[in-house]
């Protein structure tokens, strides 16, 4: 049934390898509810957090609200669309939502989300009328290949900062990136995605089945180990979470400095999240998020030609990279 409904055999593919490759594409995606509320973490042009609150970000309604989108989302395109495609945020759109819209004076969460929706509303009715697959279609495939080049780039820029291999440059220099900190590599982080990248190369090389798999699982565990061991913790907390979660003082086992605008470093923490076997393998999510956004509130904050502009860069940047995407 399987079989024929998603046409498995059809495609030159088997079930055990489709189930293998959701396994990868999962662990893969899976970064994702770990980067959008952080990406999402910082306050709105009003100084309040997604979610509400003044004292810190909610991390938790982010993360719910980022998994159930994804997974509702990825269910339809494989059930209706029958397209093996997996549906979650999009990392471009989110830092500009951000950064770009969100932090303009006076805007609200709910007013740059009302900004999504319009874009995405402007997206279906493009979909429904064909216009999409049109251009799509005329678009020279050399740069469709490009543009998955570039999101793959992008991506892998990211995992190389996550993993402190490279870091922001201070300033506001010619050189975006650093090596390590100051120059040098340090810090648990950087081994264990020294290592699991080794591994990963090693048994691809040698052609075994979910390679990629084994060494997302593998570097899981030894980082999971390393943060138990030696109690690294984070790379960095932003002053809203010192003062919400932590009452303005870090508790002295933090191992690193306190910037002059009250946010924490730590050179040799690990990026995002910190490693760690849950407390609760099951948990009951809150999904707070779900519906609020005000349509048509940033109308009267900046004006309907900035409106327009806005929604049309978010319509132009989602237009091309699930172009790119879809190629790849």
């Amino acid at each position: 049934m399987l079989d024929s409904f998603f046409k498995i055999s059809e495609r030159g593919s088997t079930i055990s390898r489709e189930i293998r490759g959701g396994f990868v594409t999962f662990f893969t995606m899976g970064y994702i509810v770990a980067l959008n509320p952080l990406i999402l973490g910082g306050v709105d042009g009003t100084g309040e957090f997604l979610g509400g609150g003044t004292t810190g970000p909610n991390i938790a309604l982010v993360a719910a609200a980022t998994a159930l989108i994804a997974g509702i989302m990825s269910i339809l395109m494989g059930v209706i669309a029958n397209f093996p495609l997996a549906i979650a945020t999009g990392l471009g759109l989110n830092t500009f939502v951000a950064v770009g819209i969100a932090k303009l004076p006076d805007m609200t969460w709910a007013d740059a989300m009302g900004l999504v929706v319009l874009e995405g509303l402007i997206i279906l009715i493009l979909v429904l009328t064909g216009f999409r697959i049109a251009v799509f279609r005329a678009v020279p495939t050399q740069l469709k290949i490009a543009i998955s080049v570039g999101i793959g780039l992008f991506i892998t820029l990211i995992g190389l900062v996550d993993a402190g291999f490279v870091r922001k440059t201070p300033g506001t220099g010619p050189v975006p990136v650093t090596l390590g900190y100051d120059g040098k590599l340090v810090g648990w982080p950087v081994i264990v995605f020294a290592a699991g990248l080794i591994l990963t190369i090693a048994l691809w090389v040698k052609k075994v089945k979910a390679a990629l798999l084994i060494g997302i699982l593998v570097s899981t565990v030894f980082a999971v180990i390393l943060e138990s061991a030696f109690k690294i913790g984070a790379n960095f907390i932003p002053k809203g979470v010192i003062d919400g979660v932590f009452g303005g003082k870090l508790p002295p086992e933090f191992k690193g400095i306190v910037l002059e605008n009250g946010d924490y470093v730590n050179s040799k923490g690990w990026g995002l999240n910190v490693p760690a076997v849950p407390d609760a393998i099951v948990e009951t999510p809150k999904f707070d998020l779900l519906g609020q956004f005000n349509l048509f509130g940033s109308f009267s904050k900046i004006g309907v030609i900035t409106v327009v502009l806005l929604v049309f860069t978010l319509l132009l940047a989602d237009f091309f990279d699930t172009m790119g995407t879809m190629t790849a």
